[in-house]
């Protein structure tokens, strides 16, 4: 015969008549028992056996109390069995029974009086073992004690996931009340979660296997502002023969855990930023470069946006205002994804005006963090420098802004400007003093770096000031010359050319390298050019020149010096060399490649007490000779010699050129972005003496 399904009142599934026991009288063992009015057996179950130790055979007919009750209790038990008979009443207590092997037994008892379709009255009698039956009753106070008191969630659910029960710690969980729950599938109640619960547990009860401590992130409905977390377990619910009752799911409160674990975790990930800054902000001491350091290193942990930008009037070593707008320099931006938030920011190398209502104004006047932790539309047009900005960043979800001033040595020299779109949380406090001591660190070295850019921006207007312009008439030759500084984060150095009008048509051609950098190298290049310009004049040989040179460095607190010393005749077609520790200048002769010239090195200047050796070398229209300083030709990851090499082959390709191109075209082949040392060169071509030459300088 099989089952039949209908729904009780509360909508619960009920089992047809078919459906398997409960197993709960088995638990119990309830023996049964049926007396006549005499107090005869007349019936007795199997548990019966178990429980007197009689079989059927002994039991029937025999009479009931001196078959199971000892001597002293069977008055006793006569009497209540004739109270029964004759009243019709119910009893049920403990009473002691003898067992067939002699010993006593306390027995759980209900009796009562059954009467038949004769007329006849019988008495009925179920028993159970006291000690199970307190067993039993001992497992259900403790299990609705432990659901009732217990800190732990628990709910119970039908085999259709509908609540059957909902302890208190459930309802303080989550804030829905039992009422709200029992009879409703689980669907309906657990809407607030983002995973698909209903799902889960179905899996569970088809399975049979359980889920244990499964964490949810949720924003349960007594708390939706917040976010909680839980442990919860899912348990498939059997009785002793197997059968499915339904499915039991348990939650823990683990929020405050949660939290102090995410807590330790951002002090972690805030400690490793802060080593991270140490490490990787300030590597040079260029400013756009350090800038760029900051911003992208407080990218994605702390900012999904950032950007640097400096006080105009901090570029330029002035005071900032007090009041009224503030001008900035936009030195970097970084994001941690592609946003219109990066188009509403100032392009980097832009001098940008901000209102005095802006926000990062307000920062840099202050000189205190401006933290808006939920932003409206008002405050991203104050965030923002006009209207346009402010809707990309409306659309990009800009919910949160900080901005810290930078701050170094008592100055205020611009904000770091922070901007959450996608993480969630607001920027708070912790943020705020994060940024601040992130922009305390960098700060410095964006002094640093702005002072070394000053200190060598002077240097460099030094170094070129004191750089000749070539005279406008050189008879009998074509001269183009080029200095190029080192790279941005290199301080100058002290390399010069010069090319000096002397009597009888003749030229001196002079290229050196002072050893060191900075302004002293530059200071020092000035006076040995001035002096070096001082002999030509006096008519001095190449040799002579340098004996003097060298002589009067003893007096210059710089003193050691490469350098190449021509004198260039042309009405002899020749050209007199001295080197003093100087690289041999490069020669290429009409219809010929270019070749190094094999001449006397000589010491450098400084060196004190060494002579100087000069050579004399043809040098007839159409020649061309390069005179170059270290920088050009010394590398840390090549040889010199194959740099060397490098130079006559691009010499020789650029032959017949523009002396102009000559020198741009070898500067291309072999001078490399922030080159790690300055670089003078000269090029020279022989001309016929009726030649002449407009004279151009330039400075790479």
């Amino acid at each position: 015969m099989g089952t039949t399904d209908s729904r009780a009142d509360d909508g619960r599934s009920v089992a047809g008549p078919a459906s398997p026991p409960s197993g709960l009288l088995d638990l119990l063992s309830v023996a049964a028992v049926v007396l006549n009015a005499q107090g005869q057996v007349v019936f007795w179950s199997s548990k019966a056996e178990e429980l007197f130790g009689y079989t059927a055979a002994e039991a029937l007919g025999q009479y009931a109390a001196p078959l199971t009750v000892h001597e002293e209790h069977q008055e006793e038990v006569i009497k209540l069995f004739a109270e029964v008979m004759e009243s019709g009443n119910d009893w049920a207590g403990a009473f002691p029974i003898r067992h067939k092997d002699g010993s006593t037994r306390l027995v759980e008892f209900r009796n009562m009086r059954l009467l038949d379709d004769l007329g006849d009255v019988y008495a009925l009698g179920l028993a159970a073992d006291q000690a199970s039956v307190e067993r039993v009753e001992r497992d259900a106070a403790l299990a609705v004690r432990l659901v009732s008191q217990s800190p732990v969630g628990l709910a119970i659910l039908d085999p259709d996931l509908r609540y059957l029960a909902v302890n208190p710690a459930l309802e303080r969980i989550t804030g829905q009340s039992a009422a709200e729950r029992l009879g409703r599938p689980v669907g309906e109640i657990l809407t607030f979660l983002d995973t698909d619960p209903e799902a889960r547990l179905r899996r569970v009860l088809e399975t049979g296997e359980s889920v244990v401590d499964r964490d949810i992130i949720c924003r349960p409905p007594n708390d939706p502002d917040h976010e909680h977390a839980w442990s919860v377990s899912y348990y498939r619910l059997e009785d002793s023969g197997g059968r499915v009752l339904g499915l039991a799911y348990s939650v823990i409160d683990v929020t405050e855990r949660h939290r102090a674990a995410a807590e330790a975790t951002q002090a972690r990930q805030r400690l490793a930023l802060i080593a991270r800054a140490s490490a990787s902000v300030g590597t040079t001491l260029d400013l756009e470069t350090t800038a760029c350091e900051l911003a992208d290193v407080v990218v994605p942990v702390l900012a999904d946006v950032a950007a640097v930008d400096v006080l105009d009037s901090a570029l330029d070593g002035r005071a900032a205002p007090r009041e009224g707008p503030a001008l900035f320099r936009a030195l970097a931006v970084s994001a941690a994804y592609s946003t219109d938030a990066v188009r509403a920011v100032d392009p980097p190398g832009g001098l940008v005006p901000y209102d005095s209502d802006r926000l990062i104004t307000q920062c840099v006047r202050t000189r205190q963090p401006v933290l808006v932790p939920h932003t409206s539309p008002q405050d991203l047009s104050r965030i923002a420098r006009h209207g346009e900005a402010a809707s990309l960043l409306a659309a990009a979800g800009v919910h949160s802004y900080l901005a810290v001033p930078l701050m170094a040595r008592g100055e205020v020299l611009g904000a770091l400007d922070l901007k959450r779109t996608r993480n969630p949380a607001p920027f708070d406090d912790d943020d705020a003093f994060l940024a601040w001591e992130l922009a305390a660190r960098a700060a410095v070295c964006i002094d640093n770096a702005r002072g070394y850019q000053a200190q060598r921006q002077a240097a460099l207007t030094l170094q070129r000031s004191l750089l000749p312009e070539p005279p406008s008439h050189l008879p009998g030759l074509e001269v183009a010359c080029r200095y190029q500084p080192a790279g941005a984060t290199s301080e100058i150095g002290g390399d010069w050319y010069d090319a000096i009008p002397l009597q009888g048509d003749k030229t001196a051609l002079v290229v050196g390298d002072v050893m060191g950098s900075g302004i002293k190298a530059a200071a020092t290049m000035g006076q040995l050019r001035s002096a070096a310009r001082a002999f030509a004049e006096l008519a001095l040989a190449p040799a002579e020149a340098l004996r003097h040179l060298d002589h009067l460095t003893e007096g210059v607190e710089q003193t050691i010096t490469t350098c190449i010393y021509c004198v260039y005749d042309p009405h002899q077609g020749q050209c007199e060399i001295c080197l003093a520790g100087h690289l041999p200048p490069a020669l290429m002769r009409l219809g010929h490649a270019a070749e190094l010239l094999d001449l006397p090195t000589g010491a450098p200047l400084g060196v004190g007490g060494v002579p100087f050796e000069a050579a004399t070398i043809a040098f007839r229209p159409g020649d061309e000779l390069a005179l170059y300083t270290d920088g050009l030709v010394e590398t840390r990851s090549e040889p010199i010699d194959a740099r060397l090499d490098t130079l006559l082959s691009a010499f020789t390709a650029t032959r017949g050129q523009d002396l102009e191109d000559t020198c741009d075209r070898i500067l291309e082949i072999l001078r490399s972005p922030g080159g790690e040392d300055d670089v003078a060169l000269l090029v020279a071509r022989a001309q016929s003496s009726e030649s002449t030459w407009p004279g151009r300088a330039r400075s790479g």
